[in-house]
């Protein structure tokens, strides 16, 4: 510095920088949290398949639905979106019981939707999920 008072301007110029950061950095922190997914779960029933299909300790992608399900034991189901709450990417594979985001690598818990590896810090939204005569269907039932 030379010492000089600061102008009006260099005030001014200086504190609209200041703010602008802030902004930003406020924007990528959100980013994570809502994600970019605008409709990330069924808005309407949806069948997926026979139930037996997803192994019991396992889970099964439903890439074209945007579903994952999970089966603890048999005959019970647990459902979750397949679209990644950081960008909207959707999951490619699912290895390990880690559901994974071929976009910028976030992982999922197939077992519980929780985000293990970012840049995701949200875990996949629930899905509801019944069986009907043998197949699995996800989404709101009428």
């Amino acid at each position: 510095m030379s010492g000089l008072p600061a102008t009006r301007r260099t005030v001014l110029k200086g504190a609209a920088l200041a703010g602008a950061a802030g902004l930003g950095a406020a924007a990528c922190s959100t980013e994570s949290k809502l994600g970019h997914a605008r409709t990330p779960t069924p808005t309407a029933p949806v069948p997926l398949g026979a139930a037996d299909e997803v192994p019991v300790g396992g889970a099964r992608l439903y890439r074209e639905q945007r579903v994952l399900v999970h089966c603890p034991a048999q005959g019970q189901y647990k459902a979750f979106s397949a679209q990644c709450t950081h960008a909207g990417c959707l999951l490619d594979k699912i290895e390990e019981n880690e559901g994974n985001c071929p976009c910028h690598g976030s992982r999922f818990d197939v077992t519980t939707g929780k985000a293990l590896k970012g840049p995701a810090t949200v875990p996949l939204p629930e899905v509801p999920v019944t069986v009907k005569d043998g197949k699995l269907i996800a989404g709101p039932q009428a």
